[in-house]
């Protein structure tokens, strides 16, 4: 498609240019800008006044000089070709091939930026979506529609367990297609290459779509990688039916990119110097999740992001804390002691876990048992600074029985190996051999017949 096409420009900063606009410019128009080699650069157009557009390049301005620059405004946003030969495929941040395949063969595209879901026409999320992994089954269940993120910290080991929770999700008594969306932004080349490899490892690659803007990308490039992604997810979601899990890494590189154009655009800034529309920002993406009418698909997103000094309350973490149901946070202390995954057992929550568990969901023990854990579990993180201060041997019996039980949970429950895959009855009657190291009369969480079904007798509670 040939736009309309004007030559020489007002203004270049860094990855933004100002150019005379075009009489339909309208937001996030792709454009086509070439310097007087006729080297071709693709930009989107992200501000607008009545005589300029300001246009942001994916990619770098060097040889742009303001008089023998061509603009082309395509009068069109940035689209994605989708069709269910995504699959197996990938792609960079800009939805190109990198794989050496040739381009998706569609006659199908579709805006990136994606269109406003109804409120109305979303479907609460009520699946449960088993990972394998005993902390987040059993303590913090990730339901189907649910957005869930994974606090993280520099050096702790979320890719790790990004690609394990790829490999192992499954849904349960259902046999309709579940496939993984994986957008990496800002990565570096070892980490794009690990997930590769697991992928291709394990089996899943054909089922997974990639998504990578790698470090040595231009960082404007990471604003539209998670935009493709959870476009394409939408496709395979809402017109093929499928259910679709998002994984996004890394969501603090995102949003470095998105004060690096606020502050290129001289925008007044907010908290620690990102935008004020970081919230809105971030609710764009996040929003794309979920289930609406008149399709059996869903949309489960896990965005990662590693909190700057592990500070919860930085604004990347918190903004994302207020948008999405929940969070699982990263314990650098237990990853120190060796264990994995070091999935922190109070800080971490899913608010719509009760909607997911119970009887024909999960099993009708489990929201007990997982009340029951967290409350012995809080109690042994008490008992513990206590016994910093009086010492170990000044506890009674009944503390260090919840001092035993703290440290088998943390052991047994808590830890599992990378490439371990439990069932949901395996994590739950684990949950209750851990239990048994406590009186019966401290399970005061769960209902007395539910305690006779399942509670193992000495013998087994011992066998721990």
């Amino acid at each position: 498609m040939k736009g309309i096409e004007y030559t020489g420009l007002t203004k270049v900063d860094g990855p933004i240019i100002a150019v005379k606009r075009s009489e339909n410019s309208s937001y996030d128009e792709v454009v086509y800008v070439r310097d007087k080699n006729g080297e071709k650069r693709t930009g989107r157009i992200i501000d607008l006044n009545e005589t300029a557009a300001i246009v942001q390049i994916f990619g770098s301005t060097t040889g742009l000089d303001l008089e023998n620059t061509t603009v082309e405004f395509l009068e069109q946003p940035l689209e994605l070709t989708v069709g269910r030969g995504l699959l197996g495929r990938i792609f960079n941040g800009l939805g190109e091939p990198i794989d050496g395949y040739p381009p998706v063969i569609s006659d199908k595209k579709v805006n990136v930026n994606g269109n406003p879901i109804n409120p109305y026409a979303r479907v609460y999320p009520r699946d449960f979506i088993q990972t394998g992994i005993s902390s987040i089954d059993g303590m913090n269940t990730l339901i189907r529609g649910q957005k869930l993120p994974i606090f993280s910290g520099n050096g702790l080991p979320h890719n790790k367990l990004a690609a394990q929770i790829i490999r192992q999700a499954k849904l349960l008594n259902n046999d309709e297609e579940f496939v993984m969306v994986f957008a990496g932004m800002g990565i570096k080349y070892d980490v794009a290459q690990f997930f590769k490899h697991t992928f291709e490892e394990s089996g899943v690659l054909s089922k997974v779509v990639m998504f990578q803007s790698l470090a040595d990308a231009p960082s404007i490039e990471r604003i539209i990688t998670p935009r493709c992604a959870l476009t394409a997810a939408e496709y395979l979601a809402y017109e093929c039916n499928m259910h679709v899990l998002v994984v996004m890494t890394d969501m603090t590189n995102y949003c470095e990119a998105l004060r690096e154009i606020s502050t290129t655009r001289g925008e007044v800034p907010g908290r620690k110097g990102y935008p004020g529309y970081l919230y809105s920002n971030l609710a764009e993406l996040y929003e794309r999740a979920g289930k609406i009418q008149g399709s059996s698909g869903s949309i489960t997103q896990i965005p990662i992001l590693t909190m700057p000094n592990d500070d919860i309350s930085h604004p990347i973490p918190d903004l994302t804390g207020y948008i999405t149901e929940g969070q699982i946070v990263l314990d650098r202390e237990m990853s120190a002691k060796g264990m994995y995954p070091p999935v922190s057992g109070l800080p971490s929550l899913s608010r719509l876990m009760k909607d997911g568990i119970g009887e024909g969901m999960t099993r009708e023990d489990h929201a007990a048992v997982s009340s029951q854990l967290f409350a012995s579990y809080s109690k042994v993180k008490s008992i513990r600074n206590l016994a910093s201060i009086i010492g170990e041997e000044e506890l009674s019996e009944l503390d260090r029985l919840y001092l035993k039980f703290g440290n088998e949970l943390e052991a047994k429950f808590f830890t599992q190996g990378e490439y371990e895959d439990r069932s949901i009855d395996q994590t739950l009657d684990l949950g209750w051999k851990l239990l048994s190291i406590l009186p019966r009369e401290e399970l005061y969480r769960i209902k007395d017949e539910l305690i006779d079904k399942y509670l193992p007798s000495e013998t087994e509670g011992e066998a721990l």
